[in-house]
């Protein structure tokens, strides 16, 4: 039998982008779930209409989004095999699925991330404080344990019941290094594969403002310190 594949896409106020994010969305994907991150405009709808399930989370951050959408597929039988984590706000190819889920499937990767490397990314699709924070980050993961790891990005694959063993616990911008560190806590198989990556529809609400960028970057760093000194 296939494996079972669930999407899940922390979602706020991505009204012009959720839809064509769906659509583009391979079929292999049992279930795709929207978490709308206390949205004002018209992204549920958009979502509904587009033939999603969709969650509603009022407290903001990317990581409680997140673990909505994980306390919804926990409570769901049977279990899916892979969960995969996706933006909506069209910066990723979401038909590069497959090719992100294909190691899994194959049983002999963990965990998968698609890592936005130069020469596939669209100018401007990265700002600068982004390029930079992805490479300080990796290259003190790098540095304390030893991580072949080059990008923190969003669009990334993983087997459902070693999520659920990392515990993940961060609400806001330290989700995805907090799974990587943990993965490598905890000596799961992992690799990268190399994705596209375009300008997103709208502005970001973190590498788009100075606020935003800076919490970021405190939070990934905090996350990588509080690991290298356990």
């Amino acid at each position: 039998m296939p494996p079972i594949i669930k999407v899940i896409i922390p979602a706020y106020n991505e009204e012009a982008s959720i839809g064509k994010v769906i659509a583009e969305i391979p079929e292999l994907v049992k279930e795709i779930i929207v978490v709308s991150n206390s949205s004002t405009d018209a992204t549920e709808q958009n979502a509904i209409t587009a033939g999603a399930t969709v969650l509603l989370e009022k407290r903001k951050g990317y990581g409680y989004a997140c673990l909505k959408g994980m306390d919804y597929v926990a409570s769901q039988n049977p279990k899916p095999d892979i969960i995969v984590f996706l933006d909506g706000d069209y910066s990723d190819y979401p038909e590069e699925l497959n090719k992100i889920a294909a190691p899994i499937m194959e049983d002999e990767i963990d965990l998968v991330i698609g890592a936005r490397k130069k020469e596939l990314r669209e100018k401007g699709s990265m700002t600068s404080p982004q390029i930079f924070g992805n490479w300080l980050a990796t290259s003190l993961m790098k540095l304390f344990f030893g991580a072949r790891f080059t990008d923190l990005g969003p669009f990334r694959a993983i087997k459902y019941e070693k999520l659920v063993a990392l515990q993940m616990e961060d609400k806001t911008y330290g989700w995805t290094v907090e799974m990587q560190l943990k993965a490598l806590k905890k000596n799961y198989t992992y690799t990268e594969v190399p994705v596209k990556y375009k300008n997103r529809i709208g502005t970001s609400k973190v590498s788009g403002t100075v606020k935003g960028a800076t919490f970021a970057g405190v939070k990934i760093l905090g996350w990588i310190f509080k690991y290298s000194f356990k």
